[in-house]
């Protein structure tokens, strides 16, 4: 961290607010070197905690750079580690909840552009929303209570961008986690003031988890690493590879008209994504049973019980 980085971040915690200048000349010193440090990173929160009034532009520069350092720390990049969300899960768990929207927009943007997110990290961010729709304390209610119990459009887009990830082990799928959890936030926010978005996340999430196809299993860090240093080799060796590629009769296409995914060459495999589709689209005798648990548990048929069933319904009887 260079000395004018901690110059000014000790200076506007001192003042408890920082000028778009501040802001800026923190940019040209955070980056300098084309990386933030660990010990920058560490600064940045330190700056954030004692802040009275979080402006656009550091809300903007608070996610930017945090979200560089934790993916430009995976190996390989855009790999959250296990390691990676715990030290971020200490520092936005200070006092047992998310306390700023600065620090909820930085968990959204790493849903949207990692390529890998430990479940822990994923289950934590989908728990703070969870928490406060149903105690109506945090920051996407101004740091008050107002109205407990209800879901706004602030906490359903965050929702829909937590739960609906390619980040997690199910790569835009919703687990059966997370289905239980839109049924919690729904019995609880019942007949509440509810932000219009509410129903449809609702009813696309929970049949997602049921009827999704959601068998796309996401690289893992080691396969990655594999991929890169093959693509980033430009020795020779690599060169008559390529070499040879262009010349090949590689035979085959991606997809013939039924959708049937086929390999290339004579020892080509297929594999027919239709069929495991419509597979996955039937709901099974154990997912019939577990709905039927969380219809049930709130003692009535409610009206977004309803729309989830005749959702449903249609998709059925369109297969």
């Amino acid at each position: 961290m260079t000395y004018q980085f901690r110059a000014l971040a000790e200076q506007a915690e001192a003042d408890g607010r920082i000028t778009a200048e501040e802001i800026l000349s923190l940019r040209r010193e955070g980056w300098a070197d084309g990386r933030i440090e660990p010990a920058e990173a560490e600064a940045i929160f330190v700056l954030n905690d004692h802040l009275a009034e979080r402006t656009d532009e550091w809300v903007d520069f608070f996610v930017e750079a945090l979200s560089e350092f934790v993916l430009a720390g995976g190996n390989p990049r855009g790999f959250v580690s296990e390691d990676q969300a715990e030290w971020l899960i200490s520092r936005l768990d200070r006092s047992g909840q998310v306390e700023t929207m600065a620090e909820l927009e930085l968990l959204a943007r790493l849903f949207d552009r990692a390529e890998r997110i430990p479940e822990q990290l994923k289950g934590y961010a989908l728990s703070q929303i969870e928490q406060i729709v149903l105690t109506g304390t945090g920051p996407t209610r101004d740091g008050g209570t107002v109205e407990a119990a209800r879901i706004t459009t602030a906490e359903c887009r965050l929702l829909g961008r937590f739960v609906f990830s390619f980040a997690g082990d199910t790569a835009a799928g919703v687990s059966q986690a997370e289905a239980e959890m839109l049924f919690r936030v729904k019995d609880a926010t019942l007949g509440a003031n509810n932000a219009p978005e509410w129903p449809d996340l609702f009813v696309q999430g929970v049949a997602n988890f049921l009827m999704g196809h959601n068998r796309f299993a996401p690289l893992s860090a080691d396969r990655a690493r594999e991929l890169d240093s093959f693509m980033n080799d430009a020795t020779p060796r690599m060169g008559a590879f390529f070499g040879r590629m262009a010349k090949a009769d590689l035979g085959g296409s991606f997809a013939d008209a039924t959708g049937r995914v086929l390999g290339f060459g004579r020892k080509g495999m297929s594999r027919d994504l239709a069929a495991e589709v419509a597979e996955d689209a039937r709901i099974t005798e154990e997912e019939e049973a577990w709905l039927q648990g969380q219809v049930e548990a709130n003692h009535e048929l409610d009206v977004l019980d309803k729309a989830l069933l005749r959702f449903l319904a249609a998709e059925e009887r369109r297969r």
